[in-house]
């Protein structure tokens, strides 16, 4: 059914030469890094991040006609959850997504060829993983792209002044669906998967890292800086209604109780508030052993505390992320029970329809996986009605607008993580003033008004 050169990786070099009057082509690209420092480590999937670096890009892009415009992307190098290793350190690892960014920066700058965005990834990204070479894993290439086809998208809407959700229809892109998902989306065209205008409001998932306090009583060094440190203080705080718990999914008891523990503090924090509607999302980052071990985990929870149980929206990626080589992993018993969806495993259209086959329900886009590969992958699990979410990757300023944007205008999302306030907030501050509704949230949703401005609505 799919394009099996696009699934690869490689897109047939024709779309590019098609003649559009509306394409564009790279005039010029530069990058940069920013470092920051987390105020409280963020523990998921056994290892604890503290630090976090931003790729920030810039591209000047220009029409056949000369016409310019220049756009922006920002993406953390979440290097930790993107290559994790046994064998690399955090520094080893960031610095080769460093030099990969150097090197994507060239490849992107030599690439004179006109066309929509889609068409220029599609045609830049097998470069990309050459220049990445066989070790650096799919996921942290992807990663390291992301805001350099963030850049070129913002540069296109902004070049045709419309917002990037509304560059997707046939009157800006030459050919339909079929031509990159194949014959089953023949006569489609991507604007019929994206909305024309945003939903209004987003729920906002707050993230309970796996070594963070539940309560006040749990604080062990007190961080002091006005900001929230334990969970009923958050929920006050931020008005919250979705929580996502991050588990060690290697110890079922451990996980049992850490759900019924957040449930007993949310209960009392919501009473308080006269709130007695919210939800959690369990994310295993692909430590259980396998799909027996959640089952039994699922049984277990629903014994203890079946009201944690029902308010559980959906389960994350709880085993490996090979699905090829863990295919006895199967989700389709749990599925009936809960969403069961793909993160760490979801790097190509491949991939989503494998995990789709072993019973998957749900996909998770991340803005970290390329603006034109996500709603690729959004469009195919729309068509197969699949459960949706957008979850950051600790996305701090324009990186966070750019995930909340897919929250926003991907039809039937459950919501939209945003943690850099509670882990890194230093990185939010230029930001907060001019986009109060994403950044200052008080009623347990990002407000998205601010969002119909014209490229990605950053900058």
């Amino acid at each position: 059914m799919y394009r099996r050169d696009f699934i690869a990786g490689f897109a047939a070099p024709a779309i590019l030469r098609a003649a559009q009057p509306t394409d564009i082509r790279v005039a010029s690209i530069q990058h940069s890094f920013e470092d920051f420092l987390y105020r409280t480590p963020y523990k998921f999937g056994g290892r604890e991040v503290d630090r976090v670096t931003l790729l920030n890009v810039r591209c000047r892009v220009e029409s056949r006609s000369g016409k310019s415009a220049e756009g922006f992307g920002s993406m953390t190098l979440g290097n930790v959850w993107a290559w994790p290793s046994p064998t690399l350190s955090y520094d080893q690892t960031l610095s080769a997504m460093k030099d990969l960014a150097g090197r994507i920066r060239g490849i992107t700058a030599g690439h004179r060829e006109y066309g929509h965005p889609i068409d220029i990834n599609m045609g830049l990204e097998p470069d990309y993983l050459k220049a990445a070479g066989p070790a650096m894993p799919k996921l942290a290439v992807l990663v390291t792209a992301s805001p350099f086809d963030a850049a070129i998208h913002d540069a296109f809407g902004k070049l045709h002044g419309r917002n990037c959700y509304s560059t997707y229809g046939p009157d800006l892109m030459r050919r339909d669906l079929s031509y990159y998902l194949g014959a089953g989306f023949k006569g489609q065209h991507l604007s019929q998967y994206v909305q024309q205008a945003p939903k209004p409001r987003v729920p906002l998932f707050h993230s309970v890292g796996a070594s963070d306090p539940i309560l006040a009583a749990d604080i062990r060094k007190p961080i002091n800086d006005g900001l929230p440190e334990a969970l009923p203080a958050w929920i006050a705080y931020n008005g919250l209604t979705h929580i996502k718990i991050k588990l060690n999914g290697d110890d079922i008891a451990w996980d049992v109780d850490r759900v019924a523990a957040i449930e007993r503090a949310a209960v009392e924090a919501q009473r308080r508030r006269g709130v007695d509607r919210w939800f959690y999302c369990l994310d295993f980052n692909e430590r259980c052993s396998s799909s027996a071990a959640l089952l039994e985990f699922l049984h277990k929870l629903k014994e203890k505390s079946p009201r944690a149980f029902d308010r559980i929206l959906y389960l994350e990626q709880p085993t490996k992320r090979d699905l090829k080589a863990d295919r006895a992993n199967v989700m389709h018993d749990a599925a009936k029970i809960k969403p069961v969806v793909i993160d760490e495993s979801l790097t190509d259209i491949e991939s989503l329809m494998l995990a789709r086959e072993m019973g998957y329900s749900g996909a998770a886009l991340k803005a970290c996986k390329g603006q034109s590969q996500v709603l690729l992958m959004a469009a195919v699990a729309q068509k197969h009605k699949m459960f949706l979410c957008v979850q950051d990757l600790t996305c701090p300023g324009a990186s966070l607008i750019h995930s909340v944007g897919l929250a926003a205008y991907v039809p039937g999302t459950a919501g939209v993580e945003a943690n850099a306030r509670e882990y890194v907030p230093a990185a939010n501050k230029p930001w907060e003033k001019r986009f109060p509704g994403i950044f200052n949230v008080k009623d347990g949703a990002i407000r998205t008004d601010e969002l119909k401005h014209s490229g990605l609505s950053a900058v």
